[in-house]
């Protein structure tokens, strides 16, 4: 039978995904709001239909005869997806019903604590009381600072903002309620403790780990909420958070139902603390799962595919994997920039000539200005291979010394990145 699928998406990021749907033979569509998405030039049809206009979307699977429907990297497009799906009668591994688990922090953070699970401490604060400041102390008497600000509906950094203490807390509810279209706005303890990434597979009710990694962030001003520049495979805290991580998802999906697909986390771990949840989600990370094909040899994109048409494959595909024994040591590493022109990037390109770097990425033409929230979400990002973490970190200090993009006047728009300090866990 020749498949017919969807893939909801058309940025880089889902290329290589298009790719591999066509070397098996499927008849693939792509769709999304981006008229220029990269992935369009390799598919078998495509729509610019924004990704929120469901209804129109199953209509168009019915119009096409879809019999699949896949998407991932983005916690809105998962949500889009499982609608979708739910309106054209496709198989998805979550129903709509089951949404709110994973996309509503609310809901999670609830969760979580109904089943004794590690999380921040956490208040939500109605939009109606952001300009009520004494309501608001009130609110969050209970909460160790520093504090973090959060709407519950958006995904990424938007509209998050650090608390450092009680003078700085009404003026940051406020600017994190401009972000939210709900009523509600989520203020929550920060932990300051060493942070993860974590992607499994949840197969038959089981959660399969595929890959965790050290997710280092760099505070680039001191009034700005610490950036994410490099992931790095594999953590190299592994043994400590590897059982207590499986088993807490393996608790949470028992909970929310989830039987199959992809399943990812965000989390933080402090020596003699413990793991502490800061987000799960149903779907891979974004501008991050090539590093388990270059680390361990293990390609998301083969996994997705196998969960909609060859579901035998998976297990096959886990028999031969072992997270604790990797082929090689890998990272991505991010750059941050300032809102301007850009005028010179010579010496990014220099650096996408490093010979550990595996695949480069500039995101904007010299000439065109930085924007906050878009297609762009970096100035640029290097995917970076080596034989030992040692040799990692040093590419990677490198990196974060060499690397410049400057605006028509010479001034500096990349933000600087440190590496954090691991000495802790290493006594």
């Amino acid at each position: 039978m020749n498949h017919r699928l969807l893939i909801l998406g058309t940025l880089g990021e889902f290329v290589q995904l298009v790719q591999k749907a066509k070397q098996r033979g499927y008849y693939t569509i792509v769709c999304d709001g981006y008229s220029e998405g990269e992935a369009r030039a390799y598919a078998d049809a495509s729509y610019v239909l924004p990704v929120t206009d469901t209804d129109a979307i199953a209509e168009l699977c019915k119009k096409e005869r879809v019999d699949g429907i896949i998407t991932s990297f983005s916690d809105l497009l998962m949500e889009c997806m499982v609608k979708i799906a739910a309106k054209a009668d496709l198989p998805c591994y979550l129903k709509p019903e089951q949404i709110p688990w994973y996309r509503d922090k609310s809901v999670c953070r609830q969760t979580l604590s109904k089943l004794g699970l590690p999380t921040p401490g956490y208040v939500k604060i109605q939009v109606s009381l952001s300009c009520e400041p004494d309501k608001i102390k009130q609110l969050v008497h209970s909460l160790s600072y520093p504090l973090i600000s959060k709407p519950m509906d958006k995904y990424g950094s938007r509209g998050i903002y650090i608390i450092h203490d009680e003078s700085e807390l009404a003026e940051q509810v406020i600017r994190t309620a401009e972000f939210t279209d709900l009523d509600e706005v989520l203020v929550e303890e920060y932990n300051d403790g060493f942070e993860f990434n974590m992607m499994t597979w949840v197969s038959d009710g089981k959660v399969n780990v595929i890959s965790i990694a050290d997710r280092e962030k760099t505070q680039p001003e001191a009034d700005m909420l610490p950036i994410s520049t490099r992931n790095v495979y594999p953590s190299r805290l592994l043994s400590h958070v590897y059982e207590p991580a499986k088993d807490l998802l393996q608790s949470y999906i028992a909970h929310t139902g989830q039987m199959d697909g992809p399943l990812s986390m965000q989390f933080f771990w402090k020596p003699g603390k413990g793991i502490q949840v800061c987000e799960i989600a149903a779907r891979f990370f974004g501008y991050e799962h090539e590093l388990t094909d270059m680390v361990y040899g293990f390609n998301i994109e083969e996994l997705l595919l196998a969960g909609v048409y060859q579901k035998e494959k998976i297990s096959e595909m886990f028999a031969g994997h072992d997270v604790f024994h990797p082929l090689h040591h890998g990272a991505v590493v991010y750059f941050h920039g300032k809102l301007r022109k850009i005028a010179d990037q010579t010496k990014a390109y220099e650096l996408a000539g490093n010979e550990a770097v595996v695949k480069p990425w500039i995101f904007y033409k010299t000439g065109e200005t930085v924007v906050e929230y878009g297609p762009n979400p970096y100035l640029a990002l290097y995917y970076m291979e080596t034989e030992s973490r040692e040799k990692l970190d040093e590419v990677t200090e490198y990196f974060f010394d060499k690397m410049s993009m400057t605006d028509p006047d010479g001034q500096e728009i990349a933000y600087r990145n440190q590496i954090p300090d691991y000495f802790i866990t290493e006594e």
